[in-house]
């Protein structure tokens, strides 16, 4: 079952860089996005690493210096490589690096066959959601590299799903206590963990997210001129940076157009909108006297409303749970550490891996960030 798993997930995370150029596989635009081939090279590296080295009796290490290239953030393990030099590392080379694939598949399927124990099934288990979130990060981070091509060139020859809204409404829960987190017997994230109530005053909810249409009404009254509907840092983000629409939106000869997967489309109104920062989405929620919902009021009316195709920003900071305890050695580093200056979106979206998304699924982001799909739903 393990080793299905494990051939599956890996096989879709080279579907995803099938329609890729080999030079598409090598540009960092930006610190936040990594090149496809360090994603395909990190996620082969975690499980050489985490799996292999420690418990494949004669395995063999690929390439000794991959360690300082794939590292991403584990302190533990040794150097790495700077974050922002990654669309530097022209060698290794794609060819290399689907080479070291192969080589860690192979070894992979051989230690799968044999009878694994209950702490290597977990690790593996990590490691299967981790190449998941990474396929995720490879989706977004190859729509940024093409988007911000000055070509717009397409990745698909189809556009994804539309996922324009119905007529919505607002969802009234009562105040009470409720229970948070995730509970069951199956994998979740330690920041999901531990499950305990917490009070909630009584509001609604909308039942829909905001779609192109309503957030281009927002733009259109000249809301991102006037200082009183943002926070003071995003105040100074957006007059900083000139930023005067979502990411990807272009205003060409008096029309709106959108970078899509498919290339420049003219702007859909009644699509979902997405690409938009935490402080872009607080600033329309006051615009619309309203305001984003905290992460414990989206999880606890998450059962009566759709949800998967945004990655929908709340008004809750990353924080511990009560009880929150790190893993020892490594594996303790893949949360924990990231619980600062950073802000909570739940849901998933609609380049999220199959079986990979949860209600009790705590994404978070720095609240500028732009490049992951996401989305805007309102509480009062």
């Amino acid at each position: 079952m393990l080793l299905n798993s494990y051939q599956d997930i890996r096989k879709r995370s080279e579907q995803i860089c099938e329609p890729l150029q080999t030079e598409d596989y090598v540009v960092q635009p930006v610190v936040d996005v990594s090149p496809p081939k360090w994603h395909l090279g990190h996620t082969t590296w975690f499980f050489e690493t985490f799996i292999l080295k420690p418990f494949a009796i004669g395995y063999k290490e690929f390439n000794a210096d991959y360690n300082y290239v794939f590292n991403s953030y584990y302190e533990t393990i040794g150097a790495r490589v700077i974050r922002t030099d990654r669309g530097n590392l022209s060698r290794p080379s794609v060819e290399d690096v689907y080479h070291y694939r192969d080589y860690v598949d192979k070894a992979m399927t051989r230690f799968l066959e044999e009878d694994i124990n209950e702490e290597q099934k977990q690790i593996m288990i990590l490691g299967l959601n981790h190449e998941q979130q990474h396929q995720e990060l490879l989706c977004t981070d190859i729509k940024y590299i093409l988007g911000h091509n000055p070509l717009f060139p397409e990745y698909l020859n189809k556009e994804l799903s539309k996922t324009g809204n119905l007529p919505g409404k607002f969802i009234q829960i009562p105040e009470g206590t409720y229970e948070i987190g995730y509970n069951g017997d199956q994998f979740c994230f330690d920041n999901e963990l531990n499950r305990h109530k917490v009070y909630l005053n009584a509001y609604s909810i909308s039942n829909t997210l905001i779609t192109n249409g309503e957030y281009l009404d927002f733009l259109n009254s000249e809301a991102y001129q006037n200082f009183k509907f943002w926070h003071a840092e995003a105040w100074d983000w957006i007059n900083a940076n000139q930023i005067r629409s979502p990411m990807y939106w272009h205003l060409i000869d008096d029309e709106w157009f959108c970078y899509t997967l498919a290339g420049l489309k003219k702007l859909d109104k009644n699509e979902t909108l997405c690409h938009i920062s935490f402080y872009e989405a607080a600033a329309f929620a006051s615009w619309k006297g309203m305001r984003l919902p905290t992460e414990f009021e989206w999880e606890v009316a998450s059962n009566q409303f759709n949800w998967g195709k945004r990655w929908e920003w709340t008004e809750s900071a990353y924080l511990p749970y009560p009880g929150f305890k790190k893993a020892e050695g490594a594996i303790g580093e893949y949360n924990g550490k990231f619980m600062i200056n950073q802000m909570v979106l739940r849901g998933a979206s609609e380049v999220t891996s199959p079986n990979h998304s949860r209600n009790t699924y705590r994404n978070f982001f720095h609240p500028h960030l732009r490049w992951q799909y996401t989305g805007i739903r309102l509480a009062k």
